[in-house]
């Protein structure tokens, strides 16, 4: 038997199996005032933060009596929901239905749940839920919640967003920091997913597929149908005849106003893993079934996906693509891309509806998952046992069987890197190319890799083992730094032109980030390592408010605001309240990340080809990839 509470709905769903079938799938109505009647609740409901994973006997039932046909708010929070497996509640024992329909009575004491159901009628159930005690919310979290709230964007009387940064000091000048950037919100949106606040992230999701089929020109040159914003700004625009009426218009940013004219790669990508975050905590999934939603979905992947010149899985992307967003030497296959574009294509094959208009693209997306995988896996990964056999490369092999691949030179291996890898973990180097190893360490990229299962299991554990050994270097003063190490001296001037802005440690060159702590805390949770999480949020909580949330730190430690940063950054503040409430309630984690899926693995595009001339290059991979 399984009970699990599933927001915004309120309906019972008991399924019952036994050894020799799966019975249905019964309803039972609970009445709201009864719930509360039967015993007071203190504080609000949505404090109860139930994870809305269903089972796979009650999927498609979920989703058919989705709630998702009214609005999403905080007004609909509990007057119904789906209940599927409630820790908080006394366990219900429920005797399996007999073959002929007769009474299921629970066993579980005098505290329980007593339901006769029938085959052709249902009866309402009374339930006892315990008694929400009222907690004392530290001031710094109050003080976050509220500059949060004070960040978010309306559109037309509606909320749509918030704000990068809500500086007072820096109003005069705000750059494009009073956008509303589609990255930066992501933290904003799982804060007020897990707070139980639907309605923002919905009018969100819908307002940027919107913009997605808007005109995108730069110099007479349009890009992809699929391309997604970097950002939107409400602006107020008069009517015209006079009267002085003005209408609220959006006003996206596709890269023709960014520093450098890049298009926002990562933008779509992040679009689809907050579509299913937003299904996953709300069971409203049938937004996620519209056509406009599934058009914009099959668009990013199309774009994705598109046959090109490259001989290898992974994304090839121009500088300045995703967060690191200015010129740092992360052109070609940056790990932060393949990380994201793997997660996206991860979420997208839950969320494509199957039908023969789509088959051939889930089918592409199949072979993806499969080719990127390994090739992250097997080629990304350096630890101590690694960089000894880069160290006795051979080079100018000219083989199908051929060990240096890429044809890396030994004397690519920095300096600091030998006396810096410990002997127990290792991560995934920042960029491969052909004769060309970025040995970095991004911080972004390795832990969406560990949420995602892009990483083997053993992979990921050593992952964290890294962090936990180098902590002085990543954490430090304040969590995390975006790279390891810093690019300087001669290196700094070539590599990012004399970067004013990206001097070292400083900004996207070795800068500490604190809205990676989210991130860090869902991948220490998904390990089973949240005593990490909780060391890292206790370093940042002595100095962020004390600080004005900045939107970043420098020097090697962090000890330093930023000399360019914007105070009261919005997703500085997002993510220390997201992983506050991730600590809080670690079974949330659960839905906001991908688990391995070994069949999916095992599987290879080579197997379906018959052309003698075809040879898998994993026959010949000496690593184990399945760990």
């Amino acid at each position: 038997m399984m009970i699990s509470i599933m927001r915004p709905c309120c309906r019972l769903l008991f399924g019952f199996t036994s050894a020799a079938r799966l019975h249905p799938v019964r309803r039972f109505d609970i009445s709201y005032s009864r719930l509360l009647g039967r015993r007071p609740l203190v504080g609000n409901l949505r404090q109860f933060p139930f994870p809305c994973t269903a089972s796979a006997s009650a999927g498609s039932y979920v989703r058919r009596h989705s709630t998702s046909v009214e609005t999403v708010g905080e007004n609909k929070g509990f007057e119904r929901m789906y209940v599927q497996g409630m820790a908080a509640v006394k366990p219900l024992v429920v005797d399996p239905i007999p073959p002929d329909g007769g009474t299921v009575v629970n066993s579980g004491g005098s505290d329980g749940v007593k339901a006769a159901a029938a085959e052709e009628e249902e009866e309402v159930v009374e339930m006892e839920l315990p008694i929400a005690v009222e907690k004392e919310v530290p001031e710094i979290e109050k003080e976050a919640w509220r500059l949060l709230r004070n960040a978010v964007v309306n559109y037309c009387g509606n909320p749509v967003g918030t704000v990068a940064a809500n500086d007072p000091a820096a109003n005069a000048s705000p750059l494009n920091y009073d956008q509303v950037f589609i990255r930066d919100f992501i933290p904003s949106a799982l804060a007020f997913l897990l707070k139980g606040e639907f309605e923002i992230v919905r009018n969100f999701l819908l307002h940027t597929l919107q913009l997605q089929s808007w005109e995108k020109t730069v110099d007479c040159y349009s890009p992809g149908q699929g391309l997604m914003p970097a950002s939107f700004k409400v602006r107020s625009v008069p009517l015209g005849g006079g009267n002085e009426a003005f209408e609220e218009v959006l006003d996206p940013d596709f890269g023709e106003a960014a520093i450098g004219r890049v298009a926002p790669v990562d933008s779509g990508l992040w679009w689809i893993i907050l579509l299913r975050a937003y299904g996953k905590i709300t069971c409203d999934y049938a937004l996620q079934e519209r056509i406009d939603v599934q058009t914009g979905i099959k668009l990013i992947l199309n774009l994705c996906l598109t046959d090109g010149f490259d001989m290898f899985p992974s994304l090839l992307v121009t500088d300045g693509s995703c967060m690191i967003d200015r010129r740092m030497g992360i052109h070609g296959h940056p790990l932060e891309i393949q990380a994201l574009f793997y997660s996206a294509l991860r979420c997208s094959r839950e969320m494509i509806t199957v039908n023969d208009g789509s088959k051939n693209l889930v089918r592409a997306i199949n072979n993806r998952l499969s080719a990127l995988s390994f090739h992250i896996r097997e080629y990304y990964w350096v630890d101590m046992k690694k960089i000894n056999e880069i160290y006795r490369y051979k080079t100018e092999e000219y083989s199908q069987d051929a060990i240096n691949k890429f044809n890396i030179y030994p004397e690519q291996i920095p300096a600091w890197l030998v006396d810096w890898i410990p002997e127990r973990g290792g991560y995934l180097i920042g960029n491969l190319q052909p004769a060309h190893m970025d040995f970095r360490f991004f911080s972004l990229g390795n832990l969406w890799a560990i949420i995602s299962s892009l990483t083997t299991p053993k992979q990921a554990e050593g992952i964290l083992n890294l962090i936990e050994e180098k902590w002085d270097s990543i954490v430090a003063d304040m969590p995390l730094k975006i790279c390891y190490p810093a690019l300087e001296y001669e290196e700094w001037r070539i590599i990012t032109g004399s970067d004013p802005k990206n001097t070292p440690w400083s900004y996207h060159n070795g800068g500490s980030w604190p809205t990676l702590l989210w991130q860090f805390t869902l991948a220490c949770i998904k390990m089973g390592r949240p005593d990490l999480a909780r060391k890292a949020v206790a370093v940042a909580e002595k100095s962020l408010s004390k600080d004005k949330w900045p939107e970043y730190y420098d020097t090697r430690t962090g000890r330093f605001i930023g000399k360019q940063s914007r105070l009261y950054q919005t997703w500085t503040i997002a993510g220390f309240l997201t992983s506050k409430m991730l600590l809080e309630n670690p079974e949330m984690a659960s839905i906001l990340t991908c688990e391995e899926d070994l069949e999916l693995l095992e599987g290879c595009a080579c197997l379906l080809n018959k052309s003698a001339r075809v040879k898998c290059s994993r026959l010949a991979a000496r690593s184990q990839v399945l760990i």
